[in-house]
Parts: structure tokens; sequence; C-alpha cells
């Protein structure tokens, strides 16, 4: 999904950069192979070179994501994945969170920087995206409830397809009339798709050959690593000449995605989840499908008005990317340091009294297995 829409970026890039036609001699003719010419304005072809480009970076994006995702089901147990089906608090949390706290935030904040309606409208879009694959890769390297992370994001996804409508006519009434965003389901059912089968692929493997599933995991999660990077570099490359925007959208694309990851902890904390858990919240509620966003502004608005508000998916894109590493290497320390500690004040204590401590160290390696498991 993300190659797919990078790759219509891409060529969008291209034809933007190919309307500005030089003069030629000091005159306004406009050159021979060029398709559209309105006196300095014109649109040239795209060159076979670009295209191949674009075409072999999708290709390669496609592949790695596919197999990022394979290996992310291969963590994934089908008892524990159809317990949350049957039984969905987790996931009812996480639509709380996705389509009640993230829409209804980026409704604040546009109000309180009283920034322009068509800036108004591009955050308000964001905030009602589902989430995005990358929060399931994070969710694993802090040690998220992977079944939870992979139900939530596929619910999420299937549900946008009417949550999203419904909250940008609730929300983008006072901007803009809700009929002029175009929301493209056929993206949607990309990501659906894109998502469901590689994952299904993986649970298969991790239910028949549970060691194999154990390697494939660990060398996917690397990838994955690697792919977000590789990601957000692209995107930065292919959007370097839209940077200049307001310093309000700069401001609301750093809060915005904190505000994501605190409230969804806090309300998963409210509701009674697990620690686990309540970090899968918090990661699935904070990283949005930023490309899905960048698609529906690209669709909907003029280049006049992507000018204004275009960048910041991508603002968004890598403040997300930051605080979620940042949130990976403050568990890790975490578990480094406090976990650990515990750990071995617990075996100095069973060394000292074994039967009058079994059961209080019983109780403290539950909590100390939840969290690393």
């Amino acid at each position: 999904m993300q190659a797919y829409l990078l790759s219509r970026h891409f060529n969008t890039k291209l034809l933007d950069n190919s309307t500005a036609c030089p003069a030629v001699d000091n005159s306004t003719a406009c050159p021979e192979n060029a398709t559209i010419c309105s006196g300095t304005s014109c649109v040239l072809p795209e060159s076979d070179f670009n295209q191949t480009l674009s075409v072999v970076l999708s290709t390669v994006l496609t592949i790695m994501l596919a197999l990022v995702m394979f290996s992310m089901g291969c963590n994934v147990e089908i008892k524990k994945f159809l317990h949350h089906i049957k039984r969905p608090w987790g996931i009812f949390v996480g639509f709380l969170c996705q389509f009640g706290i993230m829409p209804l935030t980026a409704f604040l904040l546009s109000l309180a920087f009283s920034v322009l309606p068509i800036q108004a409208v591009v955050v308000m879009i964001m905030g009602c995206c589902p989430g995005g694959t990358a929060s399931n890769i994070i969710a694993y390297w802090v040690d998220g409830d992977m079944d939870l992370s992979i139900s939530m994001t596929t619910c999420s996804t299937l549900l946008a397809m009417g949550m999203m409508p419904l909250c940008l006519f609730v929300y983008t009434k006072m901007w803009t009339d809700s009929d002029a965003i175009i929301l493209p389901y056929d993206s949607i059912g990309i990501s659906l798709v894109a998502l469901v089968v590689p994952v299904s692929v993986g649970v298969f493997v991790n239910h028949k050959w549970p060691s194999k599933a154990k390697k494939i995991l660990k060398v996917g999660s690397i990838v994955g690593a690697v792919l977000i990077v590789v990601t957000a570099v692209v995107g930065g490359i292919l959007y370097k000449g839209s940077w200049v925007i307001t310093p309000k959208l700069w401001i609301i694309g750093t809060i915005f995605p904190a505000a994501g990851y605190s409230l969804g902890f806090f309300l998963a904390r409210l509701a009674g989840l697990s620690w686990s858990r309540c970090r899968t919240v918090s990661l699935e509620t904070g990283m949005q499908n930023t490309q899905l966003c960048s698609t529906i502004v690209q669709l909907s608005f003029s280049p006049e008005q992507l000018e204004l508000m275009f960048t910041f998916p991508l603002i968004y894109s890598i403040f997300q990317l930051l605080f979620a590493l940042m949130i990976l290497a403050g568990y890790r320390v975490y578990i480094k340091r406090c976990v650990k500690t515990n750990a071995d004040v617990e075996k100095t204590e069973e060394k000292d009294d074994s039967k009058s401590i079994s059961s209080h160290a019983k109780e403290n390696g539950g909590f100390v297995s939840d969290e690393i498991k």
C-alpha cells in the first residue's frame, strides 16, 4: 500500500515539476514535445527513466511490506486472535481512540491555532484516517500484544469505509462541504488486502511450523524497521520541494501524534487493559495511515490549495515515527534497568528464605513476564 501511494505521488510530483516551462529566447514558446501549452505554462511528457524508477520503487517497497506483514503474522496465535474477535473489549477501546479521540483532537488543534479552513481540513483528514501498518512493527519491538495490534489495524481499516465519511461530515462542516472531499475507497481496499493476505499466511505458518515462524519473525522485524526508515527518507526526497508551509502546521504536526500516543495509552489504562495492551492501543492510536491521507488530499484539492498544506501528512509521519522511537527507547531502558533490577532482588530474597517468599515471587514473576513476553 505504501509503495503504491508513493508511486502515485512520485508520478504527480514529476508532473507538477514539468509545468514550469522556461522561456526560449525571451519568448513564450513551449518546447516542441509539450503536450499542453498555454503561454509560459506547459506540460511535458514523463521521461522513460522516471517512469522506470517509479515502477522499481513501487515494486521493491510493495514486496518488502508484504514480507514484513507476513513476518508479523508469524507472531499471531489463532486462539488469541479469535479471543480478541469474540471478546472485542480491546478492539472497542482502540475504536474509541481511533475514531473518537483522534478526530476530536484534530478539531481542537485546528481551532486552537486558528489555521486556514483548507489547512484545518487536512488536519481533520489525518485525524480521521485508520491506523497504519507501521504500528504493528513498533508494537512488536515494545513487546505489545501483537494479536490485538493486528486485529485493531484490520478492524480500523475496514471500519474506515464508514467512519471516515461520518467523522469528516461531523467535523468539517464549518470549513468546507464534506462532499468536496474524495475518499479513495480503492486505496482503503488495497490497504486491507495488503494487510490481511500476508498476515493470514504468517498465522498459518506459525500454526504449522512454530519454530520456523520465530526465525522468520526475527528477520521480518529487522526488515520492518529498515522499511519504516526507507519510506520516510524516500518521502522526504520526493517532497523536497514542498516544505515551505506555515509554522502552525509544523506545530500541529508535532503535537498531534504525541497527543494520540498519550491519550490512547491513558484511555486504555482507564479501561483496565494490561500494560502490554496499553502500549499497543497507544501506538495504534498515534500512528495514522499518512499515505492514505496524502492520497485523499491530492484527489480532493487544486494545485493552488495543495501548496498550503500538501506536506502536512509527511510532517505528521516524521514526528509520529520520532515519538514512536522515543517510546521504544524509553521502554527498552525500563526493561533493562527496572525489570532486571527487580528480578535480581527477587533471586537474592529467594536464596535467603525460599519458603516465605515463594508466593511473593510468583506474583512479581507474573508481572515481569507480562512485560517481556
